[in-house]
């Protein structure tokens, strides 16, 4: 595979200190912490001022955090692990995935607070020995099914431990993430029955990342792999970010970037799901929306129906393109900008109501702190002075009133998982963690 090394040195948000460890081990015994002095606060805050939001936020992290390690599986150190026959045999695939987001939560919420320890506390060790274990030959993270989904968040989590075996095992998943793109170097034999196949730029798969079932690419499955490949430290310069952007540019329903028919005309900016009609078809492009269609007038006035895109898929269209450093003024980024700012909400998951909602609030979060702006201008069209939307206060509030007294959060919705009150509090801690920052 052609590729360029991943970065010598991980930025700071991306290892995890030996002094932030402890609060790891409090969290995970359930213990209270001592409040820690509060990060710098954004420039349009006072700094005698710390938002009251912020404060909440770090409770609901607690909580969520202590009741993630009354869920941990003490045989195997992961989280939502099957249960297993007589034999010791599970009939269900392991999803080290879901281990992987519980570790990236409470790893991530150790480095909002930190601490003083000489290594990583036993339960943490155990779910880290965990994901270890499930390494195939090929370098994948993963049991039977969903390799690329489970190793993209396994890469995410490895990537925040400061430990050898770790970064080998995160270089090793990183190279079999490469594999399972589609491109010019795809290897059939990589992969087992989810392998891509070799394609050119002009093929509408190119650049993308799938569960691979069936062969085809999505927007989820790219989402994960961009968010691994940057907590890994890979170059934004990387060959197979670069071609991430050919299949994003294809997700945008921009007439402008988008070169598939399906978009022709189109000027959403958002992103949808998959550039071909279904799961079977391999040589589209007829393009995929979960969220349906939605009307469009082109120029001459013609009404026209088009893919809709839609909330959880636009956020991390618009983090990955940040993460392949386009410039904040470059016509994709401002457009899903603008997408964004039409269609704001923490209500929901827009276009797609209660599907998915935990999954978008990660992606909302990630996105926005990538951003780095601390309100959400209005639309245009709206008058100049209107006020932002502060999204960090309206995410933690709307956390609030979803969260179980317990710490766990309140499900909503049972597609994509969403009904695994691990996943979604995994879920909830990285988003309140990402909106911390």
């Amino acid at each position: 595979m052609c590729g360029t090394p991943i970065r010598a040195n991980n930025p700071p948000e991306y290892g995890v200190p030996q002094m932030m460890l402890p609060l790891i081990a409090a969290a995970l015994i359930g213990q209270g912490m001592a409040a820690a002095q509060p990060p710098a606060a954004p420039q349009s805050i006072p700094a005698q001022t710390e938002p009251a939001w912020r404060d909440q936020a770090r409770e609901m992290s607690r909580k969520a955090a202590a009741w993630l390690a009354t869920q941990q599986d003490p045989a195997t150190g992961g989280w939502s692990v099957p249960e297993a026959d007589e034999q010791g045999r599970s009939t269900q695939p392991h999803l080290p995935g879901i281990t992987a987001l519980v570790l990236t939560g409470l790893l991530d919420r150790a480095m909002a607070e930190g601490g003083q320890e000489d290594e990583l506390p036993q339960p943490v060790l155990l779910g880290v020995k965990y994901l270890l274990n499930w390494q195939q030959p090929d370098g994948g993270i993963y049991d039977r099914a969903l390799p690329s989904y489970n190793t993209s968040l396994a890469v995410s989590a490895l990537s925040r431990v400061q430990m050898p075996r770790a970064r080998e095992a995160v270089n090793r998943s990183v190279s079999f993430l490469r594999s399972l793109q589609w491109s010019e170097f795809s290897d059939v034999a990589i992969g087992g029955a989810e392998a891509p196949r070799p394609v050119e730029r002009n093929h509408p798969f190119y650049g993308g990342v799938g569960y691979g079932r069936h062969g085809r690419p999505d927007g989820s499955n790219l989402n994960l792999f961009m968010q691994a490949l940057e907590d890994a430290g890979v170059e934004p310069t990387d060959p197979a970010v670069r071609r991430a952007l050919v299949f994003l540019q294809r997700l945008q329903m921009t007439d402008a970037v988008n070169d598939m028919p399906y978009a022709d005309g189109s000027s959403q900016g958002g992103f949808i799901y998959a550039t071909v009609e279904n799961a079977q078809s391999v040589d589209g492009p007829a393009g995929q929306s979960m969220a349906g269609s939605i009307e469009e007038t082109l120029d001459d006035g013609t009404r026209v129906s088009r893919l809709r895109a839609y909330g959880s898929m636009t956020y991390a269209g618009f983090k990955s393109y940040l993460y392949a450093d386009l410039a904040r003024d470059d016509p994709r980024v401002a457009a899903a900008l603008e997408w964004i700012r039409r269609n704001y909400t923490v209500d929901e998951n827009p276009g797609m109501g209660s599907d998915g909602l935990y999954y978008y609030y990660v992606t909302f979060a990630r996105a926005l702190a990538a951003w780095g702006e601390p309100t959400i201008a209005p639309p245009e069209g709206e008058p100049a002075d209107a006020p932002g939307r502060d999204w960090r206060a309206d995410l933690v509030a709307r956390l609030g009133a979803m969260q179980n007294d317990d710490g766990s959060f309140r499900s909503v919705d049972d597609r994509w998982m969403e009904n695994n009150p691990v996943l979604i509090t995994a879920y909830a801690l990285v988003a309140l963690n990402a909106a911390s920052k």
